[in-house]
C-alpha cells in the first residue's frame, strides 16, 4: 500500500497540471482540429470567382484562417462558426465543401453573382441557424435538405433564378421547428404553396411573392400564430382569400396583390387588429368593402385597386383608420357619393389618395381642403364627379401630383390654386371648365406639367405663364383660346412638349421661340397662325415631332429646315399657303417616318430617296404643281428643251414608233396566254390547291395597273412585291419574281410548294399562283400594317409592350406548327423582322418562304450546298457546317425576340466582329436588363400605373423575355429549346404580365 502512494501522488499532481493547462490545448491542436475548416475554405475560395480580389487580399496560408475576411470562429476551439461574405462581388459557384464547416451557424452570400445551384451538402451542417444566398443568380431546385434542417433559424434566398417547387406532404420530413423567416421572393419557384408551413410554430416571416406558385392558399396558414409578414403576391393564385387568415392576431402586413383570386374580401381580415399594410390589388375580387375591416384600426396602407369591387366607400373610413397614409382603390366599380372624404380629413399623416377610374358620381365636397397638408398625390380622374373645383383645394400645401381629369367638372380655376407651391403636375384636361385659365398659376412655380386639354376655356393664355420657369410640357388643345401667343412662353427654355392645337390662336413665329433648343413636341395645328415658317425651327435640334397644320403659313419651306436631321421623326405642314420647292435635303432625315406637306402650293420636282421613296410615309396631294416621283402618282416634269427637233420628233417619228411597240405588245400577250394556258399544270399530289384560285396574268395586270410604281410595296433581290385590286374586289400582294435571276425562279418553287402545303392563321395565306415561261408571281395574303422591321426601325408606329408580346406569340405559334404538327416538317431558315407581316387586327404572319425546306419522313436536318438565311439571324452551324434543321429556326427566333424588346439590330454598327446582339444582352442579363431594352418600354411602365410595383412588373417581364431569346439562340443547337416549348414559355410570360398590369 505504502508502495502505491507515490504513484497516486504523481497522478494527482499530472492531472493539476492539465486542469490548469486545459485553455491551451485547443490552440496546442489546432493544426490537426481545423485541417477540414482549412480545406473547405480553399475549396470554396477556389470555386468562386474574386473580381476584386477582396479575398485574395488575406484568405493565404501566411495568415490564420480565423483571421481572414469574412470569416469569425468560435473563442475556444477556434472552429468557423460563420462565413459573411455579402457584397464582396463574388462570381462561379458555392462549393459543396463549405458543407464540412461542421460548427458552421451563419452563412450570408447575399448580394453577389453566385451562379449554379445551391449544393444539397448545405443540408449536413447541423449547426446551420441562419442562411442568406439573396441577391444572386443562383439556379436549379431548392435542395430538398435544407427543408430537414432542425437547426434553421432564417432561410433568406430571394432575388435568384431558383426553380422547382416546395416540398408537399409525400417529400421526406419538412421539419424546421425553430425558423422565424422564410424569405424565398423573386424566383421562378412554381407548384402550390405547401401547407408544411403551418408546421413552422416559431415562423414570423413568410415571403413567397414574385414566383410562379399557382392554386389556392392553404387555409392552414392561418394556424401560424406568430405570424408577422406574410407575403404572397405576383404569382398565380387562384381561388378565394382563406376566412382563417384572419386569425393571424399578430399580422403587421399582408400582401396578396397581382393574382387570380377572387370572391368577397373576407370579414375575418377585421379581425387582423396589428396589421398595417394591407394589399389585394390586381385580382378578380368582388362585393364591396367589408365594414368590418374598419376594425383593423391601425391600417396605415390599403391598396385594392384594380379589382372589381362595387357600391360605396364606407363613410367613416377616416375615422376608423387614423393612422392611414395610403389609400389606393382605383380601378373598380365603386359607386356612390364622397361623403367618405369629410372622415379622411381625421387622418393627419395622409400622403397618397387615388380613386381614379371608378363610377363615382358626386360633387367634390368643400372638406377636400380639410386633409392632411401631408398629401403629396391626390388622383380622382375618370370617375363621374361634377360640379365646381372648390377652392379650399388650395389648402393642400403639401400636393405634388394633382389630377381630376376625365371627369364632369364645370366652372372655372379657383385662384387659390396659387397656393400649391410645391404642386408640381396638374391635369384638369377632359372636363367642361370654362372661363379665362388664370393668371395666378404663374405664382405656381414647381410645376412642370400642366394640362388643361379638352375643356371650353376662352381668353388669352396668361402672359404669367412664362413665369413657371420649371416647367415641362404644356397643353392646351381644344379650348376656345385666342390672340397670339405671349412672348414669355419662348422664354421657358426647359419646355419640352407645347400642344396649343385647336383653338383660334393668331400671329406669326417669333425668333425667340430658337431658345428652346430642347423641344420636343410642338404641336400649333388647327389655328390661324399665318406668315412665313420661321427660320428659327432650325434650331430645335431635338425636336422629333411637329405640326403646324392646317393654319395660312406661306412663303418658302426654310432651308434651316435641314438642321432637323437629328431627331425629327413627323413633320406636318399640310393645309397651309407654303410655295416654292421641296428642299432636296428633306431625303437626309433619316429618323423621319412620317411627312405631310399636302394641300399648299408647292411646285417643281419632287426629290428622290428618303421619305419620299415610300408612299405610306409621305402624303403630297393637293400640289398639283409638283412633278416627278412617279410612284407616288405624280406626272413626269417636262423637259427642259423646246427646240424644233423635238417637236419635229415627237410629231412624225414617236407616233409610228408607239403604235409597232403596241402591235408587238399585243401579239406577245396573245402568245403568252396560249402558252399558258397549254402548259401550266400544278403538282398532281398537291390536295391542297383544290381551294386555291386560279388568276390570269391579265388580271394582274390590270390589278395593279400594268405593275405601276404606284402599287410597288417592296423590292428585294428575287422578286417585286406589288398591292393589286382584283377583280372581285379583293386586296392582294402580288409578288412578282425575277425571271432573269434563276436563283430567284428557285425561289418562286420552293415557296409555292411550301406555302400551297400549309394552312395557319399565323402564315401568310397563298391565294394563286400565275406562271408560264416568262412571268412567275403568287398571289398571296396582302397585309396592311406592312412588317414589323417598319414597326421597330422605321418609326413609323409605336408597339407597346404588350403587343410586342403579342406578335412573337404569333410567329412562335407559326414555327410551332411547322416544325411539329405539320405532316412533314418545313424549316423557314430566312426568319427576320422584314418577313414577318401584320394584318388590319396587328395579327403577325410569317412570310417568305423562297428559301424553306420541307423534310420528309423522319429526317429533321439537312447539308445544304448553299449558306441560307441572312446575316445576323443566320444560326452558326449553318455557316460552318452547312446543317439545316428546325434548331436554326430556333436560333432565329431568339434573335428576334432579343431585336424586338432591345429594338437593336443584329447588324448594327455597334456590333462588330468582337461583339454580337446576343453577347451584349448576355453581358447585361440578368442584373442590368433594364439598360438595354427599348427605352420608350421602360417610359410606358411609367404610364401604366402610378404604384411603385409597375416598372418591376414590366421589368420582370422584360427580363423573362430576356432569358427566353438567349435560351433559343445559343450557340450549339443540342442546347436551344423547341418550338413547342417556346409558345406555353411565351403565352406564360404574357398572361403573367396581364394578370400584374392594370386593366385599361
Amino acid at each position: 500500500m505504502e508502495e502505491l502512494i507515490p504513484t497516486v501522488v504523481l497522478f494527482i499532481a499530472i492531472q493539476f497540471i492539465l486542469f490548469f493547462l486545459h485553455p491551451l490545448q485547443p490552440a496546442m491542436s489546432r493544426p490537426h482540429n481545423n485541417f477540414t475548416d482549412l480545406e473547405s475554405l480553399l475549396a470554396f475560395k477556389a470555386s468562386v470567382a474574386d473580381p476584386h480580389g477582396l479575398l485574395a487580399t488575406n484568405w493565404t496560408a501566411n495568415a490564420s484562417f480565423c483571421s481572414w475576411n469574412g470569416v469569425r470562429c468560435s473563442h475556444r476551439r477556434q472552429r468557423v462558426v460563420a462565413l459573411k461574405l455579402a457584397n464582396f462581388f463574388l462570381g462561379g459557384s458555392i462549393s459543396p465543401h463549405i458543407a464540412n464547416l461542421s460548427f458552421l451557424s451563419h452563412l450570408n452570400l447575399s448580394h453577389n453573382a453566385l451562379t449554379g445551384p445551391i449544393p444539397g451538402a448545405i443540408g449536413r451542417l447541423p449547426r446551420l441557424a441562419r442562411l442568406s444566398l439573396a441577391y444572386n443568380s443562383l439556379s436549379g431546385p431548392i435542395p430538398l435538405s435544407i427543408f430537414n434542417m432542425s437547426s434553421l433559424v432564417e432561410v433568406s434566398l430571394l432575388m435568384n433564378n431558383l426553380s422547382g417547387s416546395l416540398p408537399s406532404n409525400t417529400d421526406p420530413p419538412f421539419m424546421l421547428p425553430w425558423l422565424q423567416i422564410m424569405s424565398l421572393s423573386k424566383n421562378h419557384l412554381t407548384g402550390s404553396i405547401t401547407p408544411n408551413f403551418a408546421r413552422c410554430s416559431q415562423l414570423q416571416v413568410l415571403s413567397l411573392s414574385f414566383n410562379n406558385f399557382g392554386g389556392s392558399i392553404p387555409p392552414e396558414l392561418g394556424n401560424i400564430t406568430g405570424l408577422i409578414l406574410l407575403y404572397l403576391g405576383a404569382n398565380q393564385l387562384t381561388g378565394s382569400i382563406p376566412a382563417s387568415i384572419g386569425k393571424l392576431s399578430k399580422l403587421n402586413e399582408l400582401e396578396l396583390g397581382n393574382n387570380y383570386l377572387q370572391g368577397v374580401i373576407p370579414e375575418e381580415l377585421g379581425n387582423l387588429l396589428d396589421v398595417q399594410y394591407l394589399a389585394l390589388a390586381n385580382n378578380i375580387l368582388t362585393g364591396s368593402i367589408p365594414i368590418a375591416l374598419l376594425n383593423a384600426s391601425k391600417i396605415h396602407t390599403l391598396i385594392l385597386a384594380q379589382n372589381n369591387l362595387i357600391r360605396s366607400i364606407p363613410a367613416t373610413l377616416g375615422v376608423s383608420w387614423p393612422q392611414l397614409e395610403i389609400l389606393d382603390i382605383r380601378t373598380n366599380k365603386l359607386t356612390g357619393r364622397l361623403d367618405f372624404i369629410n372622415s379622411l380629413s381625421n387622418c393627419r399623416n395622409l400622403e397618397y389618395l387615388e380613386l381614379s377610374e371608378n363610377k363615382i358620381s358626386d360633387f367634390l365636397p368643400d372638406s377636400l381642403g380639410n386633409l392632411s397638408t401631408s398629401l403629396k398625390n391626390l388622383y380622382l380622374n375618370r370617375n363621374y364627379i361634377k360640379g365646381r373645383i372648390p377652392s379650399t383645394i388650395g389648402n393642400l400645401s403639401g400636393l405634388i401630383d394633382l389630377d381630376l381629369g376625365r371627369n364632369e367638372l364645370i366652372g372655372e380655376i379657383p385662384s387659390e390654386f396659387s397656393r400649391l407651391k410645391s404642386l408640381q403636375g396638374m391635369f384638369l384636361d377632359h372636363n367642361r371648365l370654362s372661363g379665362y385659365i388664370p393668371p395666378e398659376l404663374g405664382l405656381m412655380t414647381g410645376l412642370n406639367a400642366l394640362a388643361l386639354q379638352e375643356n371650353a376655356f376662352s381668353g388669352t393664355i396668361p402672359h404669367s405663364l412664362g413665369n413657371i420657369s420649371g416647367l415641362q410640357s404644356l397643353s392646351l388643345v381644344a379650348n376656345g383660346l385666342f390672340s397670339s401667343i405671349p412672348d414669355s412662353l419662348w422664354s421657358l427654355s426647359g419646355l419640352l412638349l407645347l400642344n396649343l392645337s385647336g383653338n383660334t390662336l393668331d400671329g406669326s413665329l417669333p425668333q425667340q421661340m430658337g431658345n428652346l433648343k430642347f423641344f420636343d413636341m410642338l404641336d400649333l395645328s388647327k389655328n390661324r397662325f399665318s406668315g412665313n415658317i420661321s427660320s428659327v425651327l432650325g434650331n430645335l435640334q431635338m425636336i422629333t415631332y411637329l405640326d403646324l397644320s392646317n393654319n395660312s403659313f406661306d412663303g418658302q419651306i426654310p432651308s434651316s429646315l435641314d438642321l432637323l436631321v437629328i431627331n425629327i421623326e413627323y413633320m406636318n405642314l399640310s393645309y397651309n399657303r407654303i410655295s416654292g420647292t421641296i428642299p432636296e435635303s428633306f431625303t437626309s432625315l433619316g429618323k423621319l417616318y412620317s411627312l405631310d406637306l399636302s394641300f399648299n402650293k408647292l411646285q417643281g420636282p419632287i426629290p428622290e430617296g428618303g421619305v419620299f421613296s415610300n408612299s405610306s410615309t409621305v402624303s403630297l396631294e393637293g400640289n398639283p404643281a409638283l412633278c416627278g416621283a412617279l410612284k407616288l402618282g405624280f406626272s413626269p416634269c417636262p423637259p427642259p428643251s423646246n427646240s424644233k427637233s423635238n417637236l419635229y420628233l415627237l410629231k412624225y417619228i414617236l407616233p409610228p414608233i408607239v403604235l409597232v411597240v403596241l402591235l408587238l405588245s399585243c401579239f406577245c400577250t396573245r402568245l403568252i396566254f396560249h402558252r399558258w394556258d397549254k402548259k401550266q399544270k400544278l403538282p398532281s399530289e398537291d390536295t391542297s390547291m383544290d381551294t386555291i384560285r386560279v388568276i390570269s396574268y391579265r388580271e394582274l395586270v390590270r390589278a395593279t395597273d400594268n405593275f405601276s410604281e404606284a402599287n410597288l410595296v417592296g423590292r428585294g433581290s428575287f422578286s417585286s412585291v406589288y398591292k393589286a385590286h382584283l377583280d372581285d374586289g379583293l386586296i392582294t400582294a402580288v409578288k412578282v419574281m425575277n425571271s432573269e435571276n434563276q436563283s430567284a425562279l428557285r425561289s418562286f418553287d420552293a415557296e409555292y410548294y411550301a406555302l400551297s402545303k400549309i394552312r395557319h392563321r399565323n402564315l401568310v395565306r397563298i391565294i394563286s399562283m400565275c406562271s408560264n415561261l416568262d412571268f412567275k408571281a403568287l398571289v398571296l395574303q396582302f397585309m396592311p400594317n406592312g412588317s414589323l422591321e417598319q414597326w421597330l426601325h422605321s418609326h413609323n408606329y409605336y408597339l407597346n409592350l404588350l403587343q410586342r408580346i403579342n406578335i412573337m406569340v404569333d410567329v412562335s405559334l407559326a414555327f410551332e406548327y411547322l416544325h411539329h404538327y405539320h405532316p412533314h416538317v418545313v424549316v423557314h431558315r430566312d426568319l427576320k423582322p422584314s418577313n414577318v407581316l401584320l394584318d388590319e387586327n396587328m395579327t403577325a404572319h410569317v412570310s417568305d418562304f423562297g428559301i424553306s425546306k420541307l423534310f420528309l419522313g423522319d429526317s429533321h436536318s439537312i447539308l445544304s450546298a448553299t449558306a441560307p438565311g441572312t446575316l445576323g439571324y443566320m444560326a452558326p452551324e449553318y455557316g460552318s457546317t452547312g446543317k439545316v434543321s428546325r434548331k436554326g429556326d430556333v436560333y432565329s427566333f431568339g434573335i428576334l425576340l432579343l431585336e424586338s424588346f432591345t429594338r437593336k439590330k443584329p447588324t448594327d454598327a455597334m456590333f462588330d466582329g468582337e461583339l454580337s446582339l446576343r453577347q451584349w444582352v448576355t453581358r447585361a442579363y440578368p442584373s442590368a436588363v433594364l439598360e438595354i431594352v427599348d427605352p420608350d418600354l421602360l417610359k410606358e411602365s411609367v404610364d401604366i400605373q402610378r404604384e411603385p410595383s409597375s416598372p418591376i412588373i414590366v421589368g420582370q417581364c422584360l427580363s423573362s423575355l430576356i432569358e427566353l431569346g438567349l435560351s433559343c439562340s445559343r450557340d450549339s443547337p443540342q442546347e436551344r429549346i423547341q418550338m413547342r416549348d417556346v409558345v406555353p414559355k411565351l403565352q406564360k410570360i404574357k398572361n403573367d404580365f396581364l394578370s400584374k398590369s392594370p386593366r385599361s
